[in-house]
């Protein structure tokens, strides 16, 4: 993997340990916290996350200043391989157009350099925010995962299955 892939407004690198302060205030804000988690110490659930086998996480970058991590991982199975793609951003840059970039430039990657022919995305149900960013990289919904979520309520909630094909990636504005 390249040292940081750059996309039209963000970069993403190879997180390192000093990124998880960053990453753990971020994880620490209500809207992140309620997809991410990770108990009462933030700071080891970031270190518990960058250490998961199989999965690789970049830091995203904005002007220099730390906005979230994004991640994948793949099914080697070759009669089923495909990458998947999580993200999470700082809410102070929502809507802004960070994320798509950010997603867009890791599919770019996924399917140009690791050959993948298909990135899958599971985005919560309700998500509109993230749905929509997600369709604009040219991200499909495929089906709704029911119940496929716990919440930090304790209920379950549904996730929406997206996935894109390489030859639908759509290219920067």
């Amino acid at each position: 993997m390249p040292t940081t892939l750059r996309g039209t407004r963000v970069a993403l690198r190879p997180t390192a340990p000093s990124d998880v302060p960053s990453l753990a205030a971020i994880r620490a804000t209500p809207e992140v916290y309620a997809r991410w988690r990770g108990g009462a110490d933030l700071v080891a659930a970031v270190r518990e996350d960058l250490a998961e086998p199989g999965a690789e996480q970049l830091t995203i970058e904005y002007e220099d200043a730390v906005i979230g991590m994004i991640q994948w991982s793949a099914e080697a199975d070759p009669d089923y391989r495909h990458a998947s793609i999580d993200i999470y951003l700082d809410p102070a840059v929502h809507g802004r157009g960070l994320g798509t970039d950010a997603v867009r430039t890791l599919a770019r990657h996924l399917f140009a350099d690791h050959g993948h022919h298909r990135i899958v995305i599971d985005p919560a149900a309700d998500n509109a925010a993230a749905i929509r960013a997600y369709a604009k990289v040219g991200f499909r919904p495929v089906g709704v995962m029911r119940s496929y979520e716990r919440g930090p309520d304790g209920t379950w909630h549904d996730g929406l299955l997206m996935d894109l094909l390489a030859e639908e990636l759509t290219q920067d504005p």
